[in-house]
């Protein structure tokens, strides 16, 4: 199958469908039994064992015959179902059949197939840049100290939400109950007393390996060292309850689907196709995704794997957003132009041994933020410039927000250029990455659902993108770090550029407008 050459291009599957998984005994590496390979007419042939790897079979069709005979063909070639999400036509199998995937090509019924890693089942892809700062005593008394009436404790250190004015649109619209974002991530941590007002535990789960776990607490991180998720959630919705930071939209309520492996704490494609798939099947409205799809930064068309994840990511995504999802998604950390001819990537596979390859950005996608119907957001700092790690691309980035920037110093009382939220365990820290502006969007996002209640998950992405305020392209050179070296180059006008799409989002705008 010839790759689609742009981004903006659905993928051509079926698309539409329930959560009905299927859970199996799986068996390990060790004990795995033999496994065969077998062609379209069902002759099964003898195989060695490899390594026990995950799978995505993605069907051409939808319908229940089609489903069932690529699952015993799945069967036949010694792969074990984890989970069958029949309306998109997607199967989550575990196989230590080395030939499994190319067996599952020859399939009739079969659109694609793929291994959705490169080590044996058993360095994070999060899009925030370094470990997290937390805030010291006397950095939290410098901010109590400073805080104005109506402000929160150690808001006077969040000059990112006076730079889209949420903190002014807090007073007029805080953000409706009834809409929820879902963060998409490694777990929050729901009692902390700045998320727990807010957290709908009913809209939570644990979708680590394909199938959702629902049980009291499995969203939460598996460690404190699992930060990201909860960081993110109060940079959306902390409340405005006198106690530490606030969030975007303090009104609103968010949910925890976690999708990071306990161990590497990477996010494996069959983890989020799960995520996307139960946010459509529980209410939520809004997906936050901070975060790129492991093992790899970029997923080639032209590889028969990487396809086959592209493609169940995909039908997961569009799923949501046919149910009336709105999935929001970091531009990613690496300043690569996602709209250049050429991308050198260093860091993939993420799992095992990375290679350099030489990438087009058109094929070859950065996963959720590439996908048709994604909001894809870049990060600024307090100066309203692109922060110096963030990736664009003209025609890729949508809209931008404050990510952080440690050379952008704000005038607060830490001076960090930073973005400070909530982490486990009742205490904040200060983190800078696509993965912070991403939040900031969704919040926003989620204020305007509240005032366009019946906005369709388009008319919310053109709300964010009429709203927004664009900086347009720098002046002279840009060199946020300041060694005379030209960082990045800023393409298009003022409306619309490959630095800011089409400009910083703007809370403030979003409830009066």
């Amino acid at each position: 199958m010839a790759p689609l050459p742009r981004r903006r291009r659905a993928l051509a599957i079926p698309i539409g469908m329930v959560l009905a998984g299927a859970l199996a005994f799986l068996p390990n590496a060790a004990s795995a039994a033999t496994a065969g390979t077998a062609s379209g007419n069902g002759t099964t042939t003898a195989a060695a064992d490899g390594p026990l790897l995950s799978y995505v079979v993605n069907t051409t069709r939808t319908n229940s015959g089609t489903i069932k005979d690529v699952q015993r063909a799945v069967d036949r070639n010694g792969g074990d179902i984890v989970a069958t999400y029949k309306k998109i036509g997607v199967i989550v199998v575990h196989s230590a059949n080395p030939a499994f995937a190319t067996a599952m090509r020859e399939v009739r019924g079969v659109e694609s197939a793929g291994a959705t890693r490169t080590a044996a089942l058993s360095t994070a892809s999060t899009t925030e840049l370094g470990a997290p700062e937390k805030i010291t005593a006397a950095e939290a008394a410098a901010a109590k100290s400073k805080a104005t009436p109506g402000q929160e404790p150690l808001e006077a250190d969040q000059w990112d939400l006076a730079a889209i004015g949420a903190d002014k649109a807090a007073k007029i619209d805080p953000g409706d109950r009834h809409v929820t974002v879902a963060v998409i991530d490694t777990g929050v941590d729901d009692t902390h007393p700045d998320l727990t007002a807010n957290f709908s535990a009913k809209q939570s789960a644990n979708c680590v390996g394909g199938v959702a776990d629902t049980s009291p607490g499995a969203w939460r991180p598996y460690s404190a060292d699992a930060y990201h998720g909860t960081h993110v959630a109060g940079e959306i919705a902390a409340a405005r309850n006198g106690v530490g930071v606030a969030g975007v939209a303090p009104g609103v309520r968010v949910a925890s689907i976690k999708v990071a492996d306990p161990v590497t704490q990477l996010f494996f494609p069959e983890s989020v196709v799960c995520a996307f798939v139960f946010a459509a099947e529980n209410s939520v409205e809004i997906t936050n995704n901070s975060y790129y799809i492991d093992p790899w930064l970029y997923n080639c068309l032209d590889d028969p794997d990487q396809r086959a994840i592209v493609d169940a990511v995909d039908r997961a995504a569009q799923y949501s957003h046919d149910k009336g999802v709105l999935n929001i998604a970091s531009a990613g950390n690496s300043n690569h132009d996602l709209d250049s001819d050429a991308i050198v990537d260093t860091t993939s596979p993420d799992d095992t041994t990375p290679v350099s390859r030489t990438i087009d950005p058109h094929v070859c996608w950065d996963i959720p933020t590439q996908l048709p119907g994604v909001v894809t957001v870049s990060a600024t700092g307090v100066q309203k410039l692109k922060s110096y790690y963030s990736s664009y691309g003209l025609g890729v980035v949508d809209v931008a927000a404050p990510g952080g920037d440690r050379y952008q110093i704000p005038g607060t009382p830490s001076g960090n250029g930073r973005i400070l939220s909530t982490l486990p365990g009742n205490t904040y820290g200060y983190l800078q990455g696509t993965s912070m502006a991403s939040p900031h969007v969704a919040g926003v996002a989620a204020l305007l659902k509240s005032t366009h209640r019946h906005a369709s998950p388009e008319q919310l992405q053109w709300m964010l993108k009429a709203q927004a305020d664009n900086p347009g392209c720098p002046t002279g050179l840009y060199d946020p770090d300041g060694n005379g070296v030209q960082d990045a180059t800023c393409t298009g006008g003022q409306h619309v550029n490959s630095f800011y799409g089409y400009g910083i989002v703007d809370a403030l705008d979003a409830v009066t407008r």
